[in-house]
């Protein structure tokens, strides 16, 4: 395992390689710079705009500047913000927490949900309940991010107030002006991490249940109720243990995706993580802190991937990775 585990860690060198070029390309290619505003600006002198661009290094060729980047990266600078001149790393550290706990939370809320109803639903298939949690399913992946959170602000921000109901907060972390308490810091994450778990419990619930019949059907479990075992026992020591081991996977490949919804998800509930810094940094032309985030999720991503090939074997002990 230990080797595995050190093959893998050595590939990702090229892939980082690669996302820090391909991210550094489309940062820097798109229209516009952080100087396209005093450039039309009939005030600014060109002198002053020159200087400008030189102090910030955007007179230097594309390569040029992407081998001055890499190579501050790799000794664990990631450059300043080109418009609050604060070091990039402090920007996302200070940005990350709030992310990974509404991913994190986003994670656990699809798992809670999904497994007892995907369980339910293979064990009850073709009921009324099965059918409730297929067209809830349906729903679930299809209804988008954004329209889904502005509608939980509307009822439950908006109309509870007017209706004089308890009410949760439509955005931030926690009340305006104080530290908050952790009752006000669970109602500010209550909407968003519903919100970003909503498509993956619907998806999940889905597979755990096609899962769950596939297992129902095979041999070990008809060996296992012939031998008398209690029907709880058969299908949770012996038939959701199977049918959950692919879902180790399917939860590595969904980190992207809560990443990529926390951008939109964060922006709607004004949620202070990554993914709102990235739509600030990307309105103000700010690249550094654009690629500096950008590489930081790559690696997260990249060792949500790892762990997960790791705890699929830890989980099944037929794979061994030689």
């Amino acid at each position: 395992m230990g080797r595995f585990v050190l093959r893998r860690l050595i590939q990702m060198i090229p892939l980082l390689i690669g996302i820090t070029i391909i991210t550094f390309a489309l940062a820097n290619l798109v229209p516009g710079s952080p100087v396209s505003n005093l450039e039309l600006d009939p005030g600014a002198r060109p002198e002053d705009v020159a200087r400008i661009r030189a102090n910030l290094g955007l007179d230097e060729p594309l390569h040029v500047r992407y081998f001055v980047w890499a190579s501050n990266l790799v000794q664990g600078d990631f450059g300043l913000s080109l418009r609050t001149h604060r070091p990039v790393l402090t920007i996302i550290l200070e940005r990350l927490p709030n992310t990974l706990l509404l991913t994190g939370t986003a994670l656990v809320l699809a798992l809670v949900f999904s497994i007892p109803v995907g369980v339910y639903a293979a064990l009850k298939r073709n009921s009324i309940f099965d059918q409730f949690a297929t067209m809830g399913a349906v729903a679930g992946v299809a209804v988008p991010n954004f329209w889904l959170g502005l509608m939980m602000i509307l009822v439950f921000s908006v109309m509870f107030r007017e209706w004089g109901l308890p009410a949760l907060p439509s955005g931030g972390t926690h009340a305006i002006g104080t530290g908050g308490d952790l009752l006000d810091r669970v109602k500010h994450l209550i909407m968003p991490a519903f919100v970003l778990a909503f498509s993956a419990t619907a998806a999940w619930t889905r597979y755990i249940r096609s899962q769950m019949i596939e297992v129902l059907r095979q041999d070990y479990m008809r060996s296992a109720q012939a031998k008398g075992l209690k029907d709880h026992i058969v299908t949770f020591r012996h038939g959701l243990r199977n049918a959950l081991l692919p879902l180790v996977t399917l939860m590595a490949l969904e980190v992207p995706t809560l990443f990529g919804g926390a951008v939109i998800v964060e922006t709607i509930f004004s949620w202070p993580g990554i993914g709102r810094l990235i739509i600030t940094a990307a309105s103000q032309r700010d690249y550094t802190v654009i690629m500096g985030t950008v590489v930081i999720v790559s690696v997260l991503v990249i060792l949500a991937n790892l762990l997960a090939d790791v705890m699929y074997a830890v989980l099944d002990p037929r794979i061994r990775y030689e």
